[in-house]
């Protein structure tokens, strides 16, 4: 069975360009937004051998705050996804007036202290009659990857993956048509929530996503597929270490690589509602650690199955059906960062 720890080495970054104009390196991005810092070429990249050796710290996760009305209704929000600048919020949402079954939307904000305004469809060419949902957005702004059953969208069976791109960063409607992911993740079966990471370390840009195919531990199961040198998406890994026999999904990512999120039911055989789960790793070049639920007053004994975590790694969406909102909503958790690099 192949497996992936952490990254598949020797894979170098290379920009895609659908957008009409070339991306710089991430380390070279900077951000317009309010309140925030920009990553810039001076940012170090951090490892538990960075500084003294340790890895950052945080404190435990706050009790959790519903969203409110204005995000949430009396509907299904399933994934979400938060914009580098923490201004865009974006969700996967059947609530009514939409094109179809689930449909990706997006909140907007003026700056990080002011309130969620209501929740907007993004319309075509994203969303679609069938479903299009568990959307990640990059850092630098420039694409959504998302899952859908499309149809005539170039797709191999099930749900596949998707990705389009935009010129403005600032442009929450300025999406292009969606592109197929194509074979290296998409197959028969069904791939969803797709979770991108660029390694400043290694080079390397990793795809992680769920699929159910086969031959995996259980189902679904969580696997990683790196960008070739050609732009396209590699033959996609099992990540052993992160999938276990029950059902388990890939949620979100923290900047620097070294925690990654997971909502899971396990450990089995009898099913239980999902909790989310994270693992660790020293660097970029070490596989995860064994994944460890977050606990309360995260997880509630109800079902968590998404999340999202901010560029500064110190706020949490996540997406819960806990007594105290209308039904599967959204929420937010916050920490403190004790000791790393900004």
């Amino acid at each position: 069975m192949n497996s992936i720890g952490s990254v598949v080495p020797g894979i170098l970054v290379v920009a895609i360009l659908g957008c009409g104009t070339e991306e710089l390196p991430l380390a070279q991005r900077t951000s317009s937004a309010e309140g925030r810092d920009a990553l810039n070429s001076s940012d170090p990249v951090w490892s538990a051998d960075a500084d003294d050796g340790e890895a950052p710290r945080y404190s435990d996760w706050s009790e959790p705050v519903n969203l409110g009305p204005v995000v949430n209704s009396d509907a299904i929000e399933l994934e979400v996804s938060i914009s580098r600048d923490g201004l865009s919020l974006y969700l996967a949402s059947n609530r009514p007036d939409g094109f179809g079954d689930f449909d990706i939307w997006v909140c907007q904000r003026a700056s990080v202290s002011d309130p969620w305004g209501p929740p907007q469809n993004l319309g075509p060419p994203i969303n679609t009659s069938t479903r299009d949902q568990g959307m990640f957005l990059t850092l630098d702004g420039h694409r959504l990857y998302f899952f859908s059953d499309r149809p005539g969208g170039g797709g191999f069976g099930g749900t596949d993956l998707y990705v389009s791109r935009r010129r403005d960063q600032r442009d929450d409607f300025g999406w292009q048509t969606p592109v197929n992911l194509g074979p290296g993740v998409n197959g028969s079966f069904n791939e969803t929530l797709p979770v991108h990471f660029e390694d400043d370390l290694t080079g390397t840009t990793t795809l992680y996503f769920t699929s159910n195919r086969p031959f995996g531990i259980g189902g679904p199961d969580i696997y990683a597929s790196t960008l070739q040198p050609d732009g396209a998406f590699g033959p996609a890994v099992l990540v052993e270490e992160l999938s276990s026999s029950r059902r388990d999904r890939i949620l979100t990512i923290r900047r620097d690589g070294l925690e990654i999120f997971l909502g899971s039911d396990r450990p089995g055989p009898v099913p239980v509602p999902f909790e989310l789960w994270v693992a660790t790793r020293a660097s970029t070049l070490e596989p995860w650690s064994t994944p460890v639920k977050l606990g309360p007053p995260v997880n509630s004994g109800a079902d968590e199955g998404s999340a999202a975590l901010s560029f500064d790694a110190t706020t949490l969406y996540f997406v819960s059906s806990r007594p105290g909102g209308l039904g599967h909503d959204v929420w937010v958790t916050t920490r403190n960062k004790l000791k790393g690099p900004d």
